[in-house]
């Protein structure tokens, strides 16, 4: 089946008291829970992001990372992947967008809004807001928050911006920003706040919403 092929995802250490699921196809966000050291699988959401619409930025990445999280479990329970068992099952999803000059970014539609994006973000700043949320499989427990990053930005040279835009990568990701890319990372200035919530997962974050979640298990 498609989906047992997709859940058998890259592992790394071993997290022998839980299992977690990453909701999410961004190679990012698997290489930043890689490095966080934990055994992961991966499922992909299937939603219609651009239907899914709130007046804040904040409100927004909070209610795609749930729907992401919605989405999955129900994928998982028409498969027959979700059973009840005595070890408990963390399911992580996440969203990114970017503020630019009051307008709300996520990921462009083609390559002339991506051009227009960075053009924007070109000797000025941008901001990052990130959320992730942590569902428990096994006992329906829910935790979510978001966090915040600037990014400041020289002058990005329009052969620069073409050049990375031919490439196609600035097509899958929140406003077209890959501070990562070896062409774009000469022209970021500083970050204030989380690199990682910029690149789509905060490793603080997810941290602190796994121990409280797995907390929040042994409570109840």
């Amino acid at each position: 089946m498609e989906l047992e092929k997709e859940i058998e995802g890259k592992m790394t250490t071993c997290n022998s008291s839980f299992k977690i699921i990453l909701g999410s196809s961004s190679l990012a966000r698997r290489q930043i829970l890689n490095e966080m050291g934990y055994e992961f699988t991966v499922v992909t959401a299937d939603i219609d992001e651009k239907s899914i619409r709130r007046d804040k930025p904040e409100e927004l990445v909070m209610a795609l990372a749930e729907a992401k999280a919605n989405a999955i479990i129900e994928r998982l329970r028409i498969e027959g992947h979700v059973e009840e068992d005595a070890q408990a099952t963390l399911l992580i999803t996440a969203d990114t967008v970017v503020v630019s000059h009051g307008m709300v970014r996520e990921k462009p539609n083609n390559k002339e809004e991506a051009r227009e994006f960075i053009k924007g973000y070109s000797g000025g700043h941008a901001a990052v807001i990130g959320s992730v949320v942590v569902s428990n499989l096994t006992t329906g427990i829910r935790k979510g928050a978001w966090e915040k990053a600037e990014v400041y930005f020289h002058e990005i040279p329009d052969e620069i911006i073409d050049s990375v835009i031919e490439e196609g990568s600035t097509l899958h990701v929140a406003g077209g920003l890959t501070l990562e890319h070896p062409l774009t990372s000469p022209f970021v200035e500083a970050v204030v706040g989380s690199t990682d919530t910029v690149w789509g997962l905060s490793k603080a974050l997810t941290e602190k919403l796994i121990k409280d979640n797995l907390v929040a298990v042994k409570i109840t």
